[in-house]
């Protein structure tokens, strides 16, 4: 398998993508707004990129956090609140918060895997500073480490009850940043000791998950003249030691601006920085071609931690019933009537 996951250009698979993807062999795929009208539309377009690389379990990704970053939205699907509102009712109420939390993730993966997903691009662990850039704003649960950590974890626990990976990022931490990472490269100047007791601490305490993506986010304490995604300092010293995450690495969208270079010198420097994945999102066949070119097989520990990953979903999966579901959507717009 090539170490890539793609996204598409649109509604339906062209002939030119069936063939890309057939050659390629991705990983897996990502899916967005662009690609969803109805379920029914949506789980073809999952049953037709799984049918490329004939392998029924290859991961479908989608970003369905809740608040301003939903793919699936009404009326077909349920609006779900951002993280920041989950976070207020934790300072208020802790157990309460929790509750909703994972509540909150159990429905969203329920919406997810009903169009055939299976990974969710969630939680956010990124904290919400003063000055913290509005890309992440109220998808950021709180202000200190702590909160974070706790509501993450039961945002986690949600999602791989219902049998879907979570994906926490932007690892080792995006909140610092005070640019789009989308058009320009973050550069964070704080000094390591105080990333080390803010930023990291929520990756740390939730480093036994299977998946996370990184931050395309420049930490001057750690390696000034590379992003995190193409650090081989970064990658090594932080998120494999400091914070000690052994699962499978992602990067962040390579499409994205932060990082400079062609995409193919983009792919190839994550993936020797240490990312086991290079992620693209836009579906760009010119771009997917200059990716595919550059990725490469797997490794044997990409694959080893690919493995170990649906292994430890398949342990935490504890499923809902139809109307405990039903229970569950009843319950959290009692916990945020404001929200509905």
């Amino acid at each position: 398998m090539k170490a890539a996951i793609f996204g598409c250009a649109g509604t339906a698979l062209s002939s030119d993508e069936r063939a890309f993807f057939r050659d390629a062999d991705p990983l897996g795929y990502i899916l967005f707004a662009r690609n969803i009208q109805s379920p029914d539309q949506a789980r073809c377009l999952t049953e037709d990129l799984r049918s490329c690389v004939a392998r029924a379990e290859a991961p479908i990704l989608i970003d369905q956090e809740g608040g301003r970053v939903a793919r699936l939205r009404p009326p077909y699907w349920r609006k779900a609140p951002p993280a920041q509102l989950l976070g207020a009712l934790y300072a208020s109420d802790p157990e309460r918060g929790l509750e909703a939390t994972r509540l909150n993730s159990h429905l969203l993966a329920a919406d997810v895997s009903s169009i055939g997903c299976d990974v969710d691009c969630a939680p956010v662990l990124d904290i919400g500073f003063p000055q913290t850039h509005a890309v992440i704003g109220d998808r950021a649960y709180a202000s200190q480490p702590e909160p974070v950590a706790a509501l993450g974890r039961a945002a986690a626990e949600g999602l791989l009850a219902e049998g879907v990976m979570p994906v926490m990022k932007h690892i080792p931490g995006h909140g610092r940043a005070t640019v789009d990472s989308h058009e320009t490269l973050p550069r964070v100047g704080a000094p390591r000791d105080a990333l080390e007791r803010t930023d990291f601490v929520p990756f740390k305490f939730l480093a036994d998950l299977p998946w996370a993506m990184t931050a395309h986010v420049l930490y001057e304490a750690i390696d000034p003249d590379s992003a995190l995604t193409v650090s081989a300092r970064g990658v090594s010293e932080v998120v494999r030691g400091h914070i000690g995450f052994e699962g499978l690495l992602l990067s962040d969208d390579l499409s994205m601006q932060a990082l400079g270079g062609t995409l193919g010198e983009r792919t190839a420097r994550a993936l020797a920085a240490g990312c086991d994945i290079a992620l693209h999102c836009n579906g760009r066949m010119d771009e997917m071609r200059q990716v595919a070119a550059n990725a490469g097989q797997m490794t044997g520990a990409a694959l080893h931690r690919f493995e170990a990953g649906r292994r430890y979903l398949a342990r935490h999966r504890a499923p809902l019933g139809r109307e405990d579901l039903v229970d569950a959507r009843r319950r959290l717009s009692a916990f945020l009537p404001e929200w509905g």
